[in-house]
């Protein structure tokens, strides 16, 4: 079966709202987009994270598919980039286009996550998502994600779409790469890890004061 792989750009509280420039999503008055272009520099590689879709087939939601689709025909044959793109097979999820204009695209039809679960089981490379926030939640939630690439930038937005949302599934991540750019980009890959196992520090029987304060939460007068 082949991976799922996520990658995204993510502000050190979870925004990952346009990161490449102030048009390109400014839904909810955003108005900090573009946060993410002075940190460029030549110790990042987007292509070992997947952002250049290179030997992958994409899977976008519908606001990053219609990004890309206005952006990357028009640019000049040889980028890199854009010939990678134009050239992939490329799923979008989306309720509400009919009609995909951008070359290879397909439509997911009906439950997204059996669309993903069919798709892994099919030969073929593996599928990348890039940005697609609202997806990467829905295919979090379903446990079907099977790497994330998350380049996280020193700052805080304060406000935006996020990575993961209240409705995200709890569920622990492991670490198995990590690098820091020269402008401080945490570059990390983490792979699921499982449940999330709750517990508590050793320590002695709590005081009466701590049972005061349990009982005034368990009465919400904390």
């Amino acid at each position: 079966m082949r991976r799922l792989i996520a990658s995204t750009f993510a502000s050190l509280d979870g925004v990952m709202q346009a990161p490449g420039g102030p048009e390109e999503d400014p839904t909810g008055g955003f108005t900090l987009g573009g946060w993410m272009v002075g940190y460029d520099d030549d110790s990042t590689d987007i292509s070992a994270a997947g952002f250049d879709g290179k030997d992958r087939e994409l899977v976008l939601g519908r606001r990053t598919y219609q990004i890309f689709e206005a952006y990357w025909p028009y640019q000049p044959d040889d980028h890199p980039i854009a010939r990678t793109f134009n050239a992939a097979k490329k799923y979008v999820a989306s309720r509400t286009l009919r009609v995909l204009d951008w070359n290879n695209s397909t439509l997911l039809h009906g439950d997204v996550v059996s669309a993903i679960l069919t798709l892994k089981g099919q030969p073929g490379p593996d599928l990348q998502i890039i940005g697609s926030g609202n997806l990467i939640q829905t295919l979090q939630a379903a446990s079907v994600i099977d790497e994330y690439h998350v380049w996280t930038f020193p700052l805080v937005l304060g406000r935006g779409k996020r990575l993961f949302s209240e409705a995200s599934r709890p569920s622990a991540l492991r670490l198995v790469r990590a690098q820091v750019s020269t402008t401080g980009v945490v570059m990390s890959t983490y792979v699921p890890g499982g449940d999330i196992q709750p517990g508590s520090f050793p320590g002695a029987e709590p005081s009466e004061k701590e049972l005061a304060r349990r009982k005034a939460m368990a009465n919400k007068m904390w």
